[in-house]
């Protein structure tokens, strides 16, 4: 089976190409030795099917990131029978670089032209057969979004596949050209493939070279004591660097020309007389200056109340004005579901209630059946109190996880968070960090390990380990359920029906969390320079639908796929230590008091105390909070598993019959321990801000140095414990809002002084 390798600059439509061409054949795993993601997938429209690999997005092929090491070793080490090199062709200049050095590797290589369909938009058209004429491989201009011209593109790589291709380089004609050719003869003595391609990187003192070829070090240095460039002197890299740039501007002048103006896409400035593009124009609105984090705000509050209320558009109190009904009695699996005494349920809602009815269902079924079958007691239990109550009070959540990711995948795919990207580089700027850092961040929101492996493009170690730091302070679909849960009751015991409001306040709070940890690590131990952050701002297009469901297939495989490991085994083993004691004695549901997990939570229950959900609460039900929160620590989603387990066991001593859900389980809690608003405030944020899953504590292990790693481990700790005191103490006693207050003043002071005092020492 031939190997075809995709390759192109992040932001360039890599992946909507690799979706386009392998569907649902795609599947992701580890490349080896690494924990970055590999994609690879099938094309079967050929004669011959083709194992498509998709390559990390590069602005090169050196060896600055992990993810340039990758592509380049696959590359070269793997002999692809063929590089599909992706270019955005409406920005060919940035994005021919690394094809310049593509094409000195003895590769087969078709460039594949992407975004054609926004060049035309703009009033643009690109001379292609000129363009090939010059770079000398095929060119296939394409729309990948539109899936416009692939199969074409397929066809051109699959028969340059068949052809044998040394590579060139368009430094032939440089100032460099006798070292490389003199390099050049030395890797061919030596029998290296590729040798062109590692001539050219040794004559950069390129690190990998260098580290291979030590022995042909010397003659580079030799050249440099005879070498002088006006501009960059003996930097043979800034030399070679400039000549592909100057290349690709002689290359690619006058292929693109603005053939009208009468378009709806681009139009005049009137004030400069510049053209701007749809993308542009729309740029000088959402990333102004101070609309920009308010039109953000503002987006995530109109994802959130799609996702969560309950009162959509503030109908509020309408329909039992209008004395319409607002239930259907009788009939389970829609009562409620589309609108209630609140107003009318969110989408979000209106799917979460849909997939409770039916879990309930199943329940009673299972239910029914096992005591029609005249099973034993415990066995009853176990499967519907234990496995069934678990389960489904963690999977009553998938719908608005699904439907919180597809907003999210939205905007991403459209290129509109690559701007809040820039956005708040102004702002991460002043704390230390730049907006490239918010971009692995931002990731968090989905989970928390690709994003911490995201940060290898952060070249500052302090700011990488920062980031790892806070990344999970961007709540991931693991921990939506808790603040879904809890914000639900919360909405509930405050008479409204916007828990959409509580659970965007949560999520800022861990974004402003992050922002004030990271400001106070870059002032105190993490002190350094700010990076540059460069960017480019990929046009904005509609997500293609196929690439969205794809990524959804993919989130819900996921969940459901820990659901039933992790999660099915987690509630096994909470249910098994809710009805048993230490001496092994099966207990009754109205015997739990009496069980090992009660006995460990009244244990450490003390030391949640200042947190608002620990020796102050009931001492019958007060150590479950306490209990759910430990759990949590092994998969988030455990939270609410445990709430259901020990909320079936509560509510069977007087209601046999009830089956609670996720929200129902929680409000149980609520009123069988008399917690406080304030302490399941702070119960959610000491969830959100603490340790985070094994999973994700595994990743930043495997990121970080090993003291940095312990170092981690008690941040979270403390992280998470500062935060829910400070919320239960001011949302219980409200005056100590202006003891705090001045004493977070004074230490902010404090470092301020220090870091005047002891300014960073820059290198010579």
């Amino acid at each position: 089976m031939k190997k075809f390798a995709l390759a192109g600059n992040p932001n360039c439509g890599k992946t909507t190409l690799f979706n386009a061409l392998t569907g649902s054949t795609a599947y992701v795993g580890n490349w080896p030795g690494v924990t970055v993601d590999k994609r690879e997938g099938y094309y079967k429209k050929l004669d011959e099917t083709l194992d498509i690999v998709d390559l990390p997005g590069i602005y090169s092929l050196s060896p600055y990131t992990p993810e340039e090491v990758i592509s380049r070793n696959f590359i070269l080490d793997e002999k692809p029978d063929c590089v599909i090199n992706i270019i955005d062709a409406t920005n060919l200049e940035r994005n021919l670089y690394l094809t310049t050095q593509l094409l000195e590797i003895d590769v087969p290589i078709v460039i594949a032209l992407n975004m054609m369909d926004a060049v035309e938009k703009n009033g643009q058209e690109i001379n292609v057969p000129e363009l090939e004429k010059r770079f000398r491989v095929p060119i296939v201009p394409i729309s990948a979004l539109k899936s416009k011209n692939l199969d074409s593109l397929m066809k051109k790589a699959y028969q340059a596949s068949k052809e044998k291709r040394t590579g060139y380089t368009v430094l032939a004609e440089t100032s460099v050209k006798s070292l490389i050719e003199q390099l050049t003869d030395q890797f061919k003595k030596k029998g290296v493939d590729n040798p062109l391609f590692h001539a050219i990187k040794l004559a950069e003192l390129d690190e990998l070279e260098v580290k291979n070829h030590p022995e042909l070090v010397e003659d580079v240095n030799k050249a440099k004591e005879t070498f002088s460039d006006p501009t960059f002197g003996n930097d043979f890299e800034a030399v070679i660097a400039d000549a592909r740039y100057k290349f690709i501007s002689s290359r690619i002048e006058g292929l693109r020309k603005q053939i009208s103006l009468d378009n709806k896409n681009v139009k005049k400035d009137k004030k400069t007389g510049v053209l701007l593009s749809k993308s542009d124009r729309i740029d000088k609105i959402l990333t102004n200056k101070y609309a920009g984090i308010p039109i953000f705000i503002a987006i995530l509050f109109l994802i959130f109340h799609l996702t969560f209320s309950e009162n959509f558009l503030f109908f509020g109190g309408l329909f039992e004005a209008k004395g319409i009904p607002t239930n259907f009695e009788g009939v389970p699996i829609v009562e409620g579901l589309f609108y209630t005494d609140a107003g009318i349920n969110s989408p979000g809602v209106m799917l979460a209630n849909l997939l409770n009815g039916f879990t309930d269902w199943l329940s009673s079924l299972a239910s029914q059946g096992l005591e029609n079958a005249n099973v034993e007691s415990w066995a009853s239990g176990f499967i519907v109190d234990g496995v069934l109550a678990g389960l489904f009070s963690v999977m009553s959540f998938l719908p608005q996880i699904l439907v919180l990711f597809l907003f999210f995948s939205i905007l991403e795919d459209s290129g509109y968070m690559a701007r809040v990207a820039f956005i708040l580089d102004r702002i991460f700027r002043r704390f230390g960090l730049s907006g490239r850092a918010f971009l692995p961040m931002i990731m968090g929101f989905g989970c928390s390990v690709p994003a911490m492996i995201n940060t290898r493009t952060l070249a500052d170690a302090n700011e990488r380990t920062a980031t790892i730091r806070v990344i999970p302070f961007f709540s991931c679909g693991a921990k939506l359920p808790i603040l879904t849960a809890i914000a639900g009751c919360l909405a509930n015991m405050m008479g409204f029906g916007n828990a959409d409001v509580i659970t965007l306040s949560m999520y800022l709070l861990g974004m402003l969390t992050a922002i004030v940890a990271v400001l106070i690590m870059r002032n105190t131990v993490m002190r350094g320079d700010i990076p540059p952050f460069i960017m480019e701002l990929p046009t904005y297009h509609l997500p293609q639908f196929k690439a969205l469901m794809i990524h959804l297939w993919d989130k819900l495989k996921h969940f459901v796929k820990k659901a039933f490991t992790i999660i099915l085994v987690s509630c096994i083993l909470i249910w098994a230590i809710c009805h048993l004691s230490w001496n092994w004695t099966y207990l009754e549901d109205s015997q739990i008091n009496e069980s090992i997990i009660a006995s460990l939570g009244m244990f450490v229950r003390p030391i949640f105390t200042p947190l608002g959900f620990g020796s102050q609460l009931s001492s019958t039900w007060g150590w479950v909070f306490v209990v759910a929160a430990i759990t949590g620590l092994i998969a988030k989603e455990n939270v609410i598993g445990t709430f259901g387990i020990l909320a079936a066991c509560i509510v069977s001593t007087f209601d046999p019959e009830a089956d609670p859900d996720g929200i129902e389980a929680v409000y149980i809690m609520i009123q069988n321990t008399g917690i406080t608003t304030a302490g399941l405030i702070a119960f959610i944020a000491f969830n959100m801000l603490t340790i985070p899953c094994f999973a994700a504590v595994s990743t930043a292990k495997s990121e970080l140095p090993d003291h940095k790693f312990k170092g981690t481990l008690v941040f979270w700790v403390v992280t998470s414990y500062i935060v829910s005191s400070t919320i239960y103490l001011i949302g219980n006693w409200w005056w100590t809002l202006f003891i705090i207050l001045p004493l977070f003043g004074v230490a902010a002071y404090g470092i301020y002084y220090y870091n005047k005092r002891h300014p960073i020492k820059k290198d010579a």
